[in-house]
């Protein structure tokens, strides 16, 4: 003998949002992170990245020392006569240097986090929409603060002596620093708008390379010829670098400083911009 059952079928009644909210959202919102909040977070983002893969400082410790030990002993004889001379002229132009070159590394990290599909998330996350790039930038910023320290050693075992101490010191590292802030948004724009790294470390070195080559960081720029001071006494490495020279021997270089912010200024009115609207449509 065989039992037959019947399944009836009921009509669910319909559910409006408001009820379907109350029941997922239980308890209080929490409120929504300011954007100070958010971009410290990203920061310490990408600082637990160096931590985590501490090779990320080879570039911010080798690399300097590898750049100041080769061009102090290569130039120092034939153009001051002797390195400790020279290291007084140098140092805080290398620095400059290479500080400016491993900013680069910023538009690195940008793309291989796209390229994992990092930024898919980031972009679902009720925050400040600029607080990603700005804690890639905060978290180099101690990358750029490294390298200045590990260079500054380095030059004082040299012979280096800076004649406005330790006030001069900070407030060249300080202006380096908001500097190499406004000029890494060029490579954050390269980051989100080239397709791999290696395209973006090329392109950046086509630029940074005449930038910092064809500067006052290794010479005067007055042994030059006249057609090619015209572009490097108007370099923002140039500016930049008699700065930070001048600040560190005790002056208070006021036009050198002047133009050093206008233009970091000018590179985040420009590339700020452009890199957050590559971001959003990326």
């Amino acid at each position: 003998m065989s039992t037959a059952t019947t399944t009836e079928s009921t009509e669910l009644a319909p559910v409006s949002a408001e009820s379907l909210a109350a029941l997922l959202v239980t308890e209080r919102r929490p409120p929504r992170p300011s954007a100070l909040s958010a971009s410290l977070t990203f920061g310490w983002r990408a600082v637990l990245k160096i931590k985590h893969v501490p090779e990320q400082l080879f570039d911010v410790t080798a690399f300097p020392i590898m750049n100041l030990l080769m061009f102090t002993y290569l130039f120092g004889g034939a153009l001051a006569g002797s390195t400790r001379e020279y290291v007084q002229f140098l140092l805080p132009g290398i620095m400059v240097m290479s500080v400016v070159m491993i900013t680069m590394y910023t538009g690195v990290s940008v793309n291989t986090d796209i390229e994992k599909g990092v930024f898919d998330r980031f972009r679902t996350l009720p925050v400040w929409r600029p607080a990603t790039m700005v804690g890639y930038l905060l978290g180099d910023a101690l990358r750029y603060t490294i390298a200045s320290l590990v260079m500054l050693s380095v030059g004082l075992i040299l012979g280096y002596r800076p004649d406005g101490g330790a006030p001069g010191v900070i407030a060249g590292i300080a202006l380096l620093l908001v500097f190499s802030f406004a000029f890494s948004w060029i490579w954050t724009m390269f980051g989100l708008m080239l397709r791999t790294e290696k395209s973006v470390m090329g392109v950046s070195m086509m630029v940074i390379f005449p930038l910092t080559f064809l500067s006052n960081v290794f010479v005067d720029p007055k042994t030059m010829p006249g057609w090619l001071q015209a572009f490097v006494n108007n370099s923002p490495v140039t500016h930049l670098s008699s700065g930070v020279r001048k600040l560190m021997a005790g002056d208070w270089p006021a036009a050198e400083i002047a133009w050093t912010l206008g233009w970091s200024g000018l590179f985040l009115l420009v590339f700020g911009p452009i890199t957050m609207r590559l971001y959003n449509r990326r």
